[in-house]
């Protein structure tokens, strides 16, 4: 009868601790959806390695009667590599990890008392002495344990942590008071843990269970570690959704000022283009009147002949054609029409607006130094650089005329460097202030009293049209040096 009861208490041991291992191992199966997000989101190693060497442990003790004995080793082993695990789970939620030379040792520790252990396990009446070397061992391992959780719970304060710090500390007590009625008793020392008396069972039970609810508090540790991370997250969203609105309706304002700081620019351009359109169109017009007046003194004296007919004739159609031509060129830049480019020699629009300026450059006493290589091909429309290049000549013209310097002088130069055309047109007059510098190319910005802050716009605007750039430095030896680049025309 006897013998029956002991039979009895060995097989629902070995099945209580077959259950605690499954449950144990379900637990480690629960933890693998954590490791499926993004690394940078795992919670730490240590928590499923802590709860595999516990399923471990718990299945070696449950099989060592029906498969062979050498499993009590290997699970008092696996025992207290979970326990160390945890001490490495803690020691990093402190921020303190252990070093390479650390690790080595304290995972060397089990397999030291391994070596203790075994031959205590194949030795007669040693069940006292193997025990306190596992308990005594455990302890010591479990008040490092409390030891760095009670660090971290003073920084954290936790809830989970505190509960997780009393399942703890309830497990050492219940190690504790199983070594000394290991140590104390007398009972006999020939017997398996399986047939322990009734007291040392119910302790051991109760370090399991504590142990199995010490893991689960770990994943829910883990669990509102996840929760407030994407809590965090969705609140983040939130804010960065109404800091994206209010940018957003900033965005719709900026739109808003642009369109109508375009609106008043577009005005403000308006009437500098009418007062351009006029400003260019006085030379050919005052040519043509002039030419109207001496056609006109001919005609009453009678005196006229075929020939200077015919030669006045020709200056005023000559004249209407640059009128309409400007009135074109320059409503097809503001319009941004089509530029109707086609290919030209840069040195014949340039020895074109020399002409009109002629009559200027001579009544100023202005001397024009010419460098212009041959073969410049460019595909514009011709009218718009001759636009750019007698902006740029004016420009010169006017700032030597009220430079004061005696000998005047503009230099016209253009060559190739490299698939472009460079053309610049300096003078040797005041040159431009440092001040106005970075906004020469600015509409409506002028550094001259009288000027309307439209001509060097309209030149980079012209300039862009075909793909080029203008920019301005001070002229060697003094003076303004202004240099546009033009893509060389790929002839076929």
């Amino acid at each position: 009868m006897i013998f029956s009861i002991i039979k009895f208490m060995e097989v629902a041991n070995q099945i209580f601790f077959v259950v605690f291992g499954v449950i144990t191992l379900a637990i480690v199966l629960s933890t693998i959806p954590q490791f499926q997000s993004p690394r940078v989101d795992w919670p730490s190693i240590y928590w499923p390695l802590s709860t595999s060497f516990y399923a471990i442990s718990a299945l070696s003790f449950g099989l060592a009667l029906w498969v062979n004995k050498f499993l009590l080793t290997i699970a008092n082993t696996s025992l207290l590599m979970s326990s160390i695990a945890l001490i490495c789970l803690y020691r990093s939620w402190n921020g303190k990890p252990f070093n390479k030379i650390e690790t080595l040792l304290i995972w060397l520790l089990p397999l030291g008392i391994a070596i203790l252990y075994e031959p205590l396990r194949t030795a007669p009446d040693t069940f006292h002495q193997r025990v306190a070397l596992i308990t005594l061992t455990l302890e010591v391992l479990i008040v490092w344990q409390l030891l760095e959780l009670i660090k971290f719970y003073k920084k954290e304060g936790s809830r989970i942590v505190g509960w997780l710090t009393l399942i703890t500390l309830l497990t050492l007590i219940g190690n504790v008071f199983r070594t000394y009625q290991i140590l104390t008793g007398d009972g006999p020392t020939n017997i398996f843990l399986y047939t322990e008396e009734p007291f040392a069972l119910a302790l051991r039970w109760l370090t399991y269970a504590t142990n199995i609810i010490a893991f689960v508090a770990l994943g829910v540790f883990y669990l509102q570690k996840q929760i407030s991370k994407e809590n965090k997250i969705i609140n983040d969203l939130s804010i960065f959704k109404n800091e994206n609105q209010k940018i957003t309706e900033l965005l719709k304002e900026k739109e808003r000022l642009i369109y109508g700081l375009m609106k008043a620019n577009k005005t403000a351009a308006t009437g500098a283009l009418s007062a351009s359109i006029a400003h260019e169109l006085n030379q050919p017009l005052g040519a043509s009147n002039l030419n109207i007046q001496f056609l006109k003194m001919k005609l009453e004296k009678g005196v006229i002949n075929p020939e200077l007919g015919k030669e006045i004739l020709d200056s005023l159609e000559e004249d209407n054609k640059r009128a309409a031509t400007i009135v074109k060129s320059l409503r097809s830049i503001f319009t941004d029409g089509q530029t109707n480019a086609q290919e030209a020699q840069l040195g014949d629009l340039v020895a074109k607006v020399l002409d009109i300026v002629k009559p200027e450059l001579k009544s100023k006493n202005i001397q024009i130094q010419l460098s212009v290589d041959d073969d410049l091909p460019i595909k514009v429309n011709s009218a718009e650089i001759e636009q750019v290049i007698l902006n740029l000549l004016n420009n010169a013209i006017q700032a030597l005329a009220n430079s004061g310097t005696l000998q005047r002088r503009i230099a016209i130069e253009a060559m190739k460097v490299g698939n472009s055309v460079h053309l610049s047109v300096s003078d040797n007059g005041t040159g431009v202030p440092e001040d106005f510098q970075s906004r020469l190319f600015e509409l409506l910005n002028s550094t001259k009293q009288t000027g309307m802050g439209l001509g060097l716009w309209l030149c980079k605007h012209i300039v862009t049209r075909y793909s080029g750039s203008i920019h301005y430095e001070d002229a060697i030896g003094g003076g303004a040096r202004f240099i546009v680049e033009l893509p060389l025309a790929k002839w076929p």
